[in-house]
């Protein structure tokens, strides 16, 4: 019988938001209204769901939300130009733009377009690069939300052995620099590594961000390890479709010391964080005594 920890990722978003709520209360004392700007272009049914439930976050820890949709025809004129407004905004504190765009609208060009210190995403190259430089940047929010989790499960993570699986510039690549910046010994797994498995093996922490249905099972598992699944996969099982990790959930239980479920886990925290950014982002933008810690 398993004695795996399941590391609650709606438990942990919830103590995130409770601390938010708790800085926008602050900050609205000061006569400051933290905002969020969020712009969906096109009508891709997944990112209304996403789009839905970050406006209702924000409005539950008290962020002004403004919300933007425009036609899936938007010219990428026409989005730059309004990115720019938002820009100059100045009761604009953050700014959002759902991704996946349309085919006309390079997603490159609107993430360079957004200020650095409005990027709540966390994309924009000024963040990435300070990121690798130990800066006080906004970070990007799902590697931000797994370095949290495992901070409640591990506490400190100084010399522990990390091996991230996947180097997106989403995920994996941040993911290794939260890691370094938490004195971890980083390890970054890639369709080119010889012999994953064996690497894997030697990981205390495995975050799993390939994007590859249940790869990882128990194999690659040193016992006792930590695992953070930021996979989201789509399956089909018995006629019926089912959300899946990167990590074979079942097969890994008896390996492990502690791993997120695959829904439940990761995805709640993008959203805190997300929350949490654009208070970042307030703080950034104001001359305020008291920033708030990046996690």
């Amino acid at each position: 019988m398993s004695t795996a920890k399941i590391i609650d990722g709606k438990q942990a978003a919830a103590r995130v938001l409770d601390k938010v709520k708790r800085e926008v209360d602050e900050l609205k004392a000061l006569d400051i209204e933290p905002a969020l700007a969020v712009v969906l272009v096109g009508d891709d049914p997944a990112s209304h769901v996403y789009v839905r439930n970050k406006v209702q976050r924000a409005r539950e820890v008290g962020i002004r939300s403004v919300e933007h949709r425009l036609p899936a025809n938007t010219e990428q004129t026409t989005l730059l130009n309004l990115i720019d407004t938002l820009n100059q905004d100045v009761k604009i504190n953050g700014i959002l733009v759902q991704m996946p765009l349309p085919l006309q609208i390079d997603e490159a060009s609107v993430i360079q377009a957004i200020r650095a210190d409005k990027d709540v995403d966390g994309f924009h190259r000024e963040n990435v690069g300070g990121l690798v430089l130990g800066q006080p940047v906004l970070t990007p929010c799902t590697p931000s939300g797994c370095l949290y989790l495992l901070e409640q499960a591990l506490g400190d993570l100084s010399g522990k052995h990390a091996v991230v699986v996947g180097r997106s510039n989403i995920v994996g690549k941040p993911m290794a620099a939260l890691l370094l910046q938490a004195h971890c010994s980083v390890t970054l797994l890639h369709s080119r590594s010889v012999d994953a498995p064996a690497l894997c093996r030697q990981a205390d922490i495995v975050v799993a961000a390939v994007g590859r249905p249940e790869m990882i099972d128990a194999s690659w598992l040193k016992p006792g390890a930590v695992v953070i699944d930021v996979g989201i996969n789509r399956v089909e099982h018995e006629g019926r479709n089912r959300l899946v990790g990167d990590v074979d959930f079942d097969n890994a239980l008896s390996q492990v010391s502690a791993i997120t479920p695959v829904p439940g886990g990761v995805g709640p925290m993008t959203i805190a964080f997300l929350m949490k950014n654009t208070v970042r982002a307030a703080y950034l933008q104001y001359p305020l005594p008291a920033q708030p810690a990046a996690h």
